[in-house]
């Protein structure tokens, strides 16, 4: 019997079309620092963003055949190597697109209309200081008009964009690589029509955009440090909900504290599970623990495609 270690959990869903298929799933979690005995025992191992799947893992563990990524990036598995040893490698791409870009925009409504940081004062100081919090807060912007620019033009910039034309924003895209401009648009009736996205430089994006939002890989050095910052507009916001170190947190905090940057929204940071305290608490700041994909909906057809290419890998 196959056996797999779905070490950072799978779909209630998924985890039933395994073993129906004929598959024993594990799924209490093993720490990192025991895997490379315990997954001896394993044929394959799903992660999500948690666990890490390195060279050294990989050669502890011979009997490994498969490894499978819920979610899009693969930045914590070496899969060059793996592919090299014989391993089948797999992830989701497109399953969390539509659940991170609506993220997204939970986000940049946050920003523009103070939520987070009203949310922090309010219980403290809404029932002494109402007015003087409300006139705090009444000075917010509304994002139809505005310029969008998408940083990373994949799966899940693009959905970014289907929401941002739908609110009425102009929207500029640049990724590394030549992509097709056009985004598909559901109209209500079901009606489907075609916006093209207007490109843009990497440079053109900094600086005329009145938001940013990233999307793309790892890298080895952030996208934003000072001098990028500087080139903004004035004012800007930022989103992040692809990978901690695109930005450099330091320069983020000096930039808005001097209001360079008007707010940072941060789904993602250096040092997970125990992020930057300055970050953290600074009341221009939006956060949340990493969800981007954690939604039902999203969760759910993770599970599903996880399943189908595990059982198609093995049925080869």
């Amino acid at each position: 019997m196959i056996k797999i270690l779905a070490n950072d959990g799978i779909d209630p869903i998924g985890q039933k079309m395994l073993e129906d298929a004929g598959f024993f799933v594990e799924t209490k979690n093993i720490p990192q620092d025991e895997l490379p005995v315990r997954l001896q025992e394993f044929d394959a191992i799903t992660v999500r963003s948690a666990t890490k799947v390195r060279a050294a893992l990989i050669d502890a563990c011979s009997n490994l055949k498969l490894i499978g990524r819920g979610g899009v990036g693969v930045d914590n598995i070496d899969v060059d190597y793996a592919k090299s040893k014989g391993i089948g490698v797999y992830n989701t791409p497109a399953s969390s697109s539509l659940s991170v870009a609506e993220l997204v925009f939970a986000h940049l409504f946050t920003g523009v209309r103070f939520l987070a940081d009203s949310n922090r004062k309010m219980p403290v100081e809404g029932a002494t200081k109402f007015n003087d919090l409300k006139k705090a807060y009444a000075k917010g912007i509304e994002l139809r008009g505005k310029t969008l620019g998408i940083m990373g033009f994949g799966r899940i910039g693009r959905e970014v964009a289907k929401i941002a034309i739908g609110v009425g924003m102009d929207v500029i895209a640049y990724d590394l690589y030549p992509f097709n401009p056009e985004v598909e648009i559901v109209l209500g009736g079901g009606t489907k029509v075609n916006v093209t996205v207007k490109t843009a430089t990497l440079e053109e994006v900094i600086k005329q955009s009145d938001f940013i939002t990233l999307h793309t890989p790892f890298i080895d050095k952030p996208l934003f440090s000072a001098a990028e910052l500087a080139q903004t507009k004035k004012g800007v916001g930022l989103v992040n909900i692809s990978r901690g170190g695109l930005i450099n947190e330091s320069d983020l905090l000096d930039a808005l504290n001097s209001g360079q940057v008007s707010f940072a929204a941060l789904d993602v940071f250096d040092n997970e599970p125990t992020p930057n305290q300055a970050v953290l608490s600074h009341p221009k700041v939006s956060l949340t623990p990493h969800i981007g994909a954690a939604t039902n909906e999203a969760q759910e057809r993770i599970g599903v495609e996880l399943a189908s290419l595990i059982i198609g890998h093995f049925n080869k």
